[in-house]
């Protein structure tokens, strides 16, 4: 009997999987308290992960992030405590994997929703996967930010710009992903416009063979010197100037670039009608058959015309 009892026993240890320290386990979490997650894993013990092992992220909370049920991925830092329960950790983990998640986030240009927790010298930083991560201030919008502390709190998104595993290093940039929505925009808002229309907007750069006029919405269009006047100009300076809100005709919109024209609206105005007038009754020829011999004509007599 106490031979069965012994080949029972080992036939129970067998049945549970061997662990040893270091091993990355999926688990299960089972419940959830303040301070700790207990988790199972298909062992004869339950697994406990303290609240300092399970995350780096100081806004992580158990009772919001972890929910009863879930299946995560934590390390064993220890077989069996005093109480014979297995200590494991979800940051001990998370450190060893994340690293090439991030690395495959980097080559897929994933965008992230990133919030911004602390303003430090020359940017901020704010949590990605876990992992604290840094946006240099010339990153974090379209021009530089001088003012870094208004954006503590803040969520901005943002791509990986550096991820070094060895050095633990994680930089992102914002700029670029507001770059490219600025560029579908720019695109979507050019979609709607056609050659023939008629724009107004004021002149923002000037360059010897043109000017950039701003037509709306961050749009410019260049009006090349040839389309500013008829009259032969050295520089567009001539006749414009920075600042002057001018009106013009699209002439062209090849991709992004949109071609202006200021003179084709003045060649598309009706001419003049010259202004009738009438000759003084003094000056006038009665007879319309015979020789004009009004003062009129006497005048021009002699005049080679």
């Amino acid at each position: 009997m106490a031979e069965s009892m012994k080949d029972y026993e080992a036939q129970l240890d067998a049945s549970f999987p061997v662990i040893k320290e270091g091993d990355v386990l999926d688990v299960t979490v089972i419940g959830l308290s303040d301070t700790e997650v207990t988790v199972d894993f298909n062992y004869y013990t339950e697994g406990v992960i303290p609240l300092e092992e399970c995350s780096e992220d100081p806004a992580f909370s158990i009772k919001n992030d972890l929910n009863i049920g879930d299946t995560v991925k934590a390390m064993v830092l220890d077989t069996e405590n005093e109480s014979g329960s297995v200590i494991l950790s979800l940051k001990a983990a998370h450190d060893l994997l994340v690293w090439d998640e991030l690395q495959q986030d980097f080559e897929d240009h994933c965008v992230f929703s990133v919030k911004i927790t602390d303003a430090v010298p020359a940017g901020v930083t704010g949590y990605v996967k876990g992992v604290r991560a840094f946006i240099p201030a010339s990153q974090l919008a379209i021009g530089y930010v001088e003012d870094t502390e208004s954006y503590v709190g803040m969520s901005v998104e943002a791509v990986i710009l550096t991820v070094d595993a060895s050095a633990k290093r994680l930089v992102l940039s914002a700029k670029t992903v507001a770059k490219e929505h600025a560029a579908v925009e720019q695109s979507q808002k050019i979609g709607t416009m056609s050659a023939g229309d008629i724009v107004t907007g004021k002149i923002v750069r000037m360059e010897s063979y043109g000017v950039f006029i701003e037509i709306g919405g961050g749009i410019q269009g260049l009006c090349h010197i040839s389309q500013i006047t008829n009259k032969f100009l050295k520089s567009p300076k001539e006749v414009v100037k920075l600042g002057d809100t001018v009106s013009a005709k699209i002439i062209k919109i090849e991709g992004d670039r949109i071609s202006l024209s200021i003179k084709a609206l003045t060649e598309d105005e009706s001419p003049v009608e010259e202004e009738s007038y009438e000759i003084p009754e003094e000056y006038q020829n009665k007879d319309t058959e015979s020789e004009d011999t009004s003062p009129f004509a006497a005048l021009l007599k002699g005049i080679e015309l």
